[in-house]
C-alpha cells in the first residue's frame, strides 16, 4: 500500500497500516510529536487504517496554530473533563463534549446544583490528571455491546446516543474512564500544556427545551502556556466589547422580558441603524434594485408551496384565525415571488431585482437567544434578484461587488465559504450540479478564496457565506448569496424569451448585512462601541460650562443639526469634568466646551481620546466635512 505525502513524494507501507504508522515509517520524532491525519481536506484519528493512495499530512505539535490540531487537543481535553467532574461528582450524568471555535465544553446532569465557584475545583482535578498521565485508547464494538457498558455505568444519556447512532460504534478510554466517541484523539496528554475552564452555563439536551436542563462547563487548551495567556487577554477585551453591555451604556438598545428576543432601539441605536439603512437604499438605487413591500402574514398554504414549512414550521410563529392557519414570514422570498408572478414576464424585464428590508419572526429557543447576534425579531437587507441562467453570473459578480464595497465602508476583510447541497433538499441532482457549479465559477472568476462548507447549504439551493474578521480576530457569519432554481419552479414562475416560448427563471437570493441586529452587535464590538465618526450616534457633544452659557451652546448646536451632523447638548447640573468624562464613556468623537471666552472664532475642542484644540467653527466644521 502506498500513501502521497505533501511534498507528493510516496511512502509505501504494509496493508492496514495507520496513521501513526506512516509517521514511524518517516522518522520516531515526528511519531513522538504527531497529533492527527489530515486526509484530502477532512480530519482522521492517528489510530485509524489508511487506504491505498490516499493523500496524507501528518500534524504535530508543531502545527498549534492550526485549526485542526486545536481540534484535536480540545477534543482530548473535553474527555479530560468528563473524567474529573466523574470522579469529584459521583452520581453525575455525562451527557455530550464537543471543540468548538476556540475551546470546548461538556454538559452534565449534576445531583446537585453548582456554581462557577466549582471550576477551580474541577480545573485542579483535571491538572492532576495531566500530571499522572494519560494515553487514548480506541476500539471498537457493536451497539449491543456498547448499550450494555452504560446501562452498567447508569449512563442514560450515552445509551440513548448509542440508540440512535449510525455506523459503526467507537469508544475511547483515558485512565477509568470511557467515553462514546467518534474520536479523533491525542495519543496521550503529554501536548496539553494550557488548559483553562472559562464558565458554566444551562443547556437543554439535545437543544430541545422540553427535555432535561444539564449543566455546560465551557473550557479551552492550547499547546503553550503563552497562547493560552493571549487567549484569555482577548477574552476579557471581549466581554469589555460585548455589545450586550455596550448597548444599553451608550443608551443604544435594551431588551424587555415583556418580547424576549426582540431589542427594544432607542433614539441613538436607530441613528446607527438609519446609517445602515442609508447606505442600502443609496447604493440599491445606483445598482438597478427596486424597493418593494410585502405582507408579514400568509396563509399556511404559501409557505407549503414555497417548500418552508416542511423544513422549517417549528422556528415559526403561526395563527389561527377563522379556522385558517397563518404564519408570520420568517423570509421574505415566497412574498417576492408572489409579487414576480402578479403578471406575465418578458425577457426584457431581466435581471428584476427586488430588495426588502422587512421585519421577519422566528421563533428561536429562549436558550439560543444570544443578544442582536440572534433574535426572535430580525431585519434582513434582504433582495431577490429574478434572472436567466445566462445572467447568473453577471449577477452574482455584481454582488459580490457591491458586498466588497459594503464591508470595506466599516474596515473589515472578507472571507467566503461555500455551502453544498444538504441531505434534507429539494430538486434532482442536476439541478445541484447546476447551481453549484455557477457558484463555484463565480468564485473563481472573482477571484473570491473559499472553503467548502459540505452539506451545509439552503435547502432549495447552494450558497456563499461572507465571513468577516473583526479587531480581535474573530469571524463572523455576515452576508450570504443563494442561487436557487427550486422555489421559483414550486411557484410556477416563467419567462417568456425572444423565441416567444416560455424558459425556466433563477432566483439570487442574498443578504449583505445579513441582519441588520447581527450586524449592529458585530459592529459594536469590532469598533468597542467607539463607533468612526461618520457612523457615531452622536458625532459631537456641546457642553455650556454654566447656566448663561446654554444659549449660546443651543444655537451651536442648531447650527451643526443644519449642516447635517448629529449633534446634542449637556446641560445637566453636573460639574464640566463630569460631563466629559460622561461624553467619554459614551464615547462621543468631538466634544465642544463653551465658556466665557469660547466663541465661535474661538472653540474648546475635545477629540475622542483626549487631544484638545482651539478653532474657529468654520475650521471645524471643514474638519467634520472630511470626516462624513
Amino acid at each position: 500500500m502506498r500513501v502521497i505525502l505533501p511534498d507528493s513524494s510516496e511512502l509505501e507501507l504494509p496493508a492496514g497500516a495507520t496513521g501513526l504508522d506512516a509517521a514511524r515509517a518517516i522518522g520516531p520524532k515526528l511519531a513522538e510529536q504527531a497529533v492527527l491525519v489530515r486526509s484530502n481536506g477532512s480530519i482522521r484519528d492517528l489510530r485509524l487504517p489508511l487506504t491505498d493512495g490516499e493523500r496524507i499530512q501528518i500534524l504535530t505539535t508543531r502545527d498549534k496554530d492550526d485549526p485542526d490540531a486545536l481540534y484535536v487537543l480540545r477534543h482530548s481535553a473535553a474527555h479530560l473533563l468528563a473524567e474529573a467532574v466523574r470522579r469529584l461528582y459521583p452520581g453525575v450524568k455525562i451527557a455530550i463534549g464537543p471543540p468548538i471555535d476556540n475551546g470546548f465544553y461538556y454538559d452534565f446532569e449534576f445531583p446537585e446544583s453548582i456554581g462557577e465557584d466549582a471550576l477551580e475545583r474541577i480545573e485542579e482535578e483535571i491538572r492532576r490528571e495531566l500530571a499522572e498521565g494519560r494515553a487514548w485508547e480506541r476500539r471498537e464494538t457493536t451497539p449491543d455491546d456498547a448499550r450494555r457498558l452504560f446501562e452498567e455505568q447508569d449512563e442514560r444519556y450515552k445509551v440513548e446516543l448509542v440508540d440512535t447512532a449510525e455506523g459503526e460504534i467507537s469508544l475511547y478510554t483515558q485512565g477509568d474512564f470511557t467515553d462514546l466517541c467518534r474520536g479523533p484523539h491525542l495519543q496521550d496528554s503529554s501536548p496539553i500544556k494550557a488548559i483553562k475552564l472559562t464558565g458554566l452555563a444551562g443547556a437543554y439536551w439535545r437543544g430541545d427545551e422540553r427535555n432535561t436542563q444539564l449543566t455546560r462547563i465551557y473550557g479551552t487548551a492550547f499547546y503553550s502556556p503563552e497562547d493560552l495567556e493571549r487567549h484569555l487577554e482577548r477574552l476579557e477585551e471581549a466581554r469589555r466589547r460585548d455589545h450586550r453591555r455596550l448597548g444599553p451604556q451608550l443608551d443604544l438598545f435594551h431588551f424587555s422580558e415583556r418580547s424576549p428576543g426582540s431589542p427594544l432601539w432607542h433614539p441613538k441605536g436607530m441613528a446607527l441603524w438609519q446609517e445602515l439603512e442609508n447606505i442600502r437604499l443609496r447604493e440599491n438605487a445606483r445598482r438597478g434594485y427596486l424597493e418593494v413591500k410585502t405582507p408579514l402574514i400568509y396563509d399556511s398554504e404559501t409557505f407549503w408551496t414555497s417548500g418552508h414549512f416542511p423544513k422549517y414550521e417549528d422556528l415559526m410563529f403561526k395563527l389561527d384565525i377563522e379556522g385558517r392557519q397563518w404564519a408570520m414570514k420568517s423570509m421574505n422570498c415566497p412574498g417576492h415571488m408572489l409579487l414576480f408572478g402578479s403578471r406575465p414576464r418578458s425577457y426584457r424585464e431581466l435581471p428584476l431585482r427586488y430588495a426588502e428590508p422587512a421585519p421577519l419572526h422566528r421563533n428561536e429557543l429562549p436558550g439560543t437567544l444570544h443578544g442582536l447576534l440572534r433574535v426572535r425579531h430580525v431585519t434582513q437587507d434582504d433582495a431577490h434578484i429574478f434572472c436567466t441562467e445566462e445572467q447568473i453570473q453577471d449577477e452574482i459578480r455584481d454582488v459580490v461587488d457591491y458586498a466588497r464595497y459594503v464591508y470595506n465602508l466599516f474596515g473589515m476583510s472578507a472571507s467566503a465559504e461555500l455551502a453544498t447541497r444538504p441531505e434534507n433538499r429539494v430538486g434532482t441532482d442536476q439541478e445541484w450540479d447546476r447551481t453549484e457549479a455557477a457558484l463555484i465559477e463565480a468564485l473563481r472568476l472573482n477571484e473570491i478564496p473559499y472553503t467548502i462548507a459540505a452539506g451545509e447549504g439552503a435547502f432549495y439551493g447552494p450558497k456563499i457565506d461572507l465571513f468577516m474578521d473583526d479587531a480581535l480576530g474573530r469571524k463572523w457569519q455576515m452576508g450570504t448569496i443563494q442561487l436557487d432554481s427550486q422555489m421559483p419552479s414550486r411557484f410556477g414562475l416563467k419567462y417568456v424569451g425572444s423565441d416567444n416560448t416560455e424558459h425556466d427563471l433563477y432566483v439570487v437570493h442574498r443578504a449583505l448585512y445579513g441582519s441588520y441586529e447581527r450586524f449592529i452587535g458585530i459592529m459594536t464590538e469590532h469598533f468597542g462601541g467607539a463607533f468612526p465618526f461618520w457612523l457615531a450616534p452622536v458625532q459631537v457633544r456641546v457642553i455650556p460650562v454654566g447656566e448663561s452659557h446654554r444659549e449660546a451652546a443651543g444655537r451651536l448646536r442648531a447650527r451643526l443639526d443644519e449642516e447635517g451632523y448629529r449633534a446634542d447638548v449637556d446641560e445637566r447640573d453636573e460639574t464640566v469634568g463630569k460631563r466629559i468624562r460622561d461624553a467619554e464613556l459614551e464615547k462621543v468623537p468631538k466634544v465642544v466646551v463653551w465658556g466665557d471666552r469660547e466663541s465661535e472664532d474661538a472653540l474648546a475642542v475635545r477629540d475622542r481620546g483626549g487631544s484638545q484644540s482651539n478653532v474657529g467653527l468654520a475650521e471645524l466644521l471643514r474638519e467634520l466635512d472630511s470626516l462624513r
